[in-house]
């Protein structure tokens, strides 16, 4: 049974952060970090695990920036960094926050609150493990203590140089030894025995500290481990050991550092082999394709009922998943488009809830059609980053100093300023309007068959004259504009647009683009009205666009088949297509004669699920290639090894052959992450993955990071392979997916035994006492309440038989456990 674990993290937005630059503001971002190295080992406490884009010029900022991680084991802590960054010299450190394993799973619904920030403490800032070996003998003294101090890895870097001098000493009792000095590594090698002779008096506990040794001033905490006397004796350590800070209380600045708002939940599931599932997978499946009125107790209907707030986009993307690796899709969103048009009497509310069936299609625009948004908007929304143009209608927004910029007549008047900015606003709207109008053949099949199927369940349900001109667009505009054209413009971050939030003057353009292209979403129904009259100059350019998309949205749905395109697949992305691209710098192999930087050549790479091949230019045609079944694994380098940030290493291995690693430069760290997250996940299921490698390089005949001198040498850190950041090109994972379904079941298992069987025993026994049969309420048929319980005691069986898997195999994880010798 395979374990699961993921960490949802939303960072939405801080207050009240201090002023650190000389203007009087701040220019804050967040970095986020699971056990200060698990993620993204960092080179330093300040460096980033992941991190959000910076928000220029402010101290209330809002990022609403959220990331999936998943993780392979449990996790102890996460941190939170907020930085202001500076263009010059390091970047400021405004606060922490620290939350503990137990703090995030004290409430199922996890943490979702504002949380003071508090001053960040250098002692408290250790990461690394320590391997040690420590037996108790006796000997003609007495008893004396032996600890082999072997190694250590990952630990903080403390010097300038991106590495440490590390020593360990070891406390038993009132005596202390001190092993050698390893310089310039964070990955010392020390194979030392410490002998420590019992003093009278009371059992000792045994503490290692590891420090960092300078040559002027005092040395630098790194980290400790302190193993109580009943260890000592019952189980004595040997092993690898997770370094803890100082025990101290976390000092409280009673929010004199501002405070973030967070969202933060950990799902932790054991995952049972497929076919314990197969009873639920075939429930779920045979909802779809039934009637939808006559289900109120198949799983979806419960799980539409009860499932609310965040867990409901949770819960939508595992089902889109589960039913596109059938190839059922289409018919799994064609049965929550029929429930929810069912149940609408006012054509002008349909799909604007967050309902599942809005949820689900939302979802699955972006699952499918992630590739097809960037053809469509990338080059227009680059050119808005790049040319970085001044765009106000509002004249309680306008600032008219800016007018010299536009033009040297001197300071222009408002009416010059609104023309301005409407020419520049119609440049953009044109080509974005044009790209969308014209994208017809390059929108995904599956996605222009979910919408032909939508608009058949609006016309049928609403075939009324008045309804019938304008709903039939407005349901497909609804999701394709307001919650997918729209959006990607207002914050094409959060899209994978663009790397940074926009500047201010930037995210104001954006902002009254998306408004442009939501009322042309709504085909022109709100233009006119409300508080945005300062709109009305573009209104023109806005009536003439809805013209185009009328037409732009009865050929979308002009497409030949009724199923699901592509049929059942196993990814989202084919193996074929390009998962991620772009500009690298590319280590030679071996360029022994050229100095550090001048090794690294600019190269465009594409990765896809087979290859991952590079080129001169995008243009060039010869390509080199690497085969993604051979990669072994791909991880950090270490700053130190070349001077050099955000490198990262492809080991890869021709069978039996040697290892080969190559080295790759991001220009930043949120590229490193989406490269590094994009390589693991192509790589997933390659066989042979190596559990630990060098986050060094071999240099001047020894490895940088733990100084051993032969090339062969066992790699000094284990490697991250299961740790990846969650997006749309995720692999499918059925088995995870049904999990995530059953553990939501469960919370509606009381209710749905309550609604259907007891109530079916109630209404039996009012039967017998009046001598007539069951009652039927509401006006319902016999028939269709008999079959919702039969299918209500069916979901109920399937539920508790897998509660009976789980138990078994917990069960056979404890004897397990037990059965073996303790480990530390």
């Amino acid at each position: 049974m395979a374990k699961s674990s993921s960490l949802n993290v939303r960072v939405v937005e801080g207050r009240e952060l201090p002023a650190k630059d000389v203007s009087g503001s701040s220019d804050p971002y967040c970095i986020v970090k699971v056990d200060d190295e698990v993620v993204a080992r960092a080179p330093s406490p300040c460096t980033p695990s992941y991190r959000t884009a910076t928000i220029w010029r402010s101290l209330n900022p809002f990022w609403g920036e959220e990331y999936t991680v998943h993780l392979p084991l449990d996790f102890h802590h996460l941190a939170f960094y907020v930085l202001d960054e500076d263009t010059v010299g390091h970047d400021d450190i405004i606060g922490k926050i620290s939350l503990s394993r137990e703090a995030i799973t004290a409430d199922p619904r996890g943490i979702d609150s504002w949380i003071n920030l508090s001053r960040v403490d250098p002692d408290a800032e250790v990461q690394g493990e320590i391997r040690l070996s420590v037996q108790l003998l006796e000997d003609v003294k007495g008893r004396c203590l032996h600890c082999h101090v072997l190694q250590a890895r990952d630990l903080a870097p403390r010097d300038i140089t991106g590495t440490s001098d590390p020593f360990a000493r070891v406390f038993w009792g009132s005596q202390s030894l001190d092993t050698s000095t390893i310089k310039k590594t964070r990955f010392p090698y020390w194979d030392e025995v410490l002998k420590l002779q019992e003093l009278p008096g009371a059992p000792s506990p045994l503490r290692v500290e590891l420090w960092d040794w300078d040559m002027v001033g005092k040395n630098d905490f790194l980290g400790m481990v302190e193993f109580p006397p009943q260890v000592l004796q019952q189980n004595p350590p040997n092993g690898w050991f997770r370094l803890l800070p100082f025990p101290r209380a976390e000092e409280d600045v009673g929010g004199l550092l501002g405070a973030l708002r967070l969202k933060v939940r950990l799902t932790e599931d054991r995952v049972l082999p497929s076919p314990y599932y197969q009873p639920l997978v075939e429930m779920l499946m045979e909802s779809v394709l039934r009637p939808a009125e006559e289900d109120a107790a198949s799983p979806l209907a419960i799980l539409e009922e009860l499932t609310l707030g965040d867990c409901r986009q949770d819960l939508a993307t595992k089902l889109v998943k589960l039913f596109l690796g059938r190839g059922l899709a289409g018919p799994f969103l064609d049965y929550l488009t029929r429930r929810e048009v069912a149940r609408t009497t006012d054509p002008n509310t349909l799909f604007r809830s967050n309902s599942l069936a809005s949820k689900s299609m939302e979802q699955f625009m972006k699952l499918v059609g992630m590739p097809y948004l960037h053809e469509v908007l990338k080059p227009v929304v680059n050119r808005i980053f790049e040319e970085k143009k001044y765009m106000e209608l509002d004249p309680c927004k306008m600032e008219l100093g800016r007018t010299r910029r536009i033009s040297f007549k001197g300071t222009s008047s408002e009416e010059h300023v609104r023309e301005t900015s409407l020419g520049l606003l119609t440049g953009y709207l044109g080509p974005i309007m044009d790209a969308i109008v014209g994208s017809v053949e390059r929108c995904p099949p599956a996605m222009r068959l979910a919408f032909k199927q939508l608009r058949r369940r609006v016309e049928e349900h609403f075939p009324q004259a008045e309804h019938e001109q304008d709903l039939k667009y407005l349901a497909i505009s609804g999701f394709l504009f307001l919650r997918f054209f729209a959006p990607a413009i207002l914050t094409p971050k959060l899209f994978d647009l663009r790397d940074q939030h926009a500047d201010p003057q930037t995210s104001r353009s954006l902002v009254l683009l998306a408004k442009a292209v939501q009322s042309i979403g709504n085909l022109g129904q709100q233009l006119g009205q409300g508080k945005e009259l300062w709109m009305a100059p573009l209104h023109p350019f806005l009536l003439q666009s809805i013209l185009g998309v009328r037409d732009f949205l009865d050929q979308l749905v002009d497409v030949e088949g009724e199923g699901e395109a592509g049929g059942s697949a196993r990814a989202l992305v084919p193996p074929s297509v390009t998962i991620r691209e772009g500009y690298l710098l590319k280590r030679k192999e071996e360029p022994a004669s050229l100095a550090t930087r001048f090794a690294f050549k600019k190269r465009y790479f594409w990765l896809s699920g087979e290859t991952l091949s590079y080129s001169k230019t995008p243009e060039w045609q010869k390509r080199s290639s690497i085969p993604v079944s051979h990669i072994r694994a791909v991880e950090r380098v270490d700053e130190s090894a070349f001077q050099l940030p955000q490198v990262m290493q492809v080991v890869t291995q021709d069978g039996a052959g040697p290892l080969h690693t190559t080295y790759l430069q991001c220009k930043n760290v949120s590229e490193l992450n989406q490269w590094l997250s994009a390589l693991r996940k192509a790589s997933a299921h390659n066989p042979d993955k190596l559990a630990a490698c060098h986050p060094g390089a071999f240099r001047s005949g020894r490895w940088t990071c733990c100084l051993q001198a032969e090339r062969s040498a066992a790699g000094c850190s284990r490697t991250h392979s299961a740790v990846t950041l969650g997006d749309w090109s995720d692999p499918l994972d059925p088995d995870a997916e049904t999990q995530t379904v059953y553990r939501q079941l469960l919370l509606g298992r009381d209710q749905l035994r309550m609604k259907f069987l007891e109530d079916s025993n109630m209404d039996t026994t009012l039967g017998a006492d009046t001598g007539k049969g069951p009652s039927v309420k509401g006006g319902d048929c016999p028939d269709i309440l008999a079959q919702q319980r039969m299918a209500a005691a069916h979901l109920l069986d399937v539920l508790e038989d897998l509660d009976r898997a789980h138990e078994e195999f917990q069960q056979q994880e404890r004897d397990h456990a037990t059965s073996r010798p303790l480990e530390p």
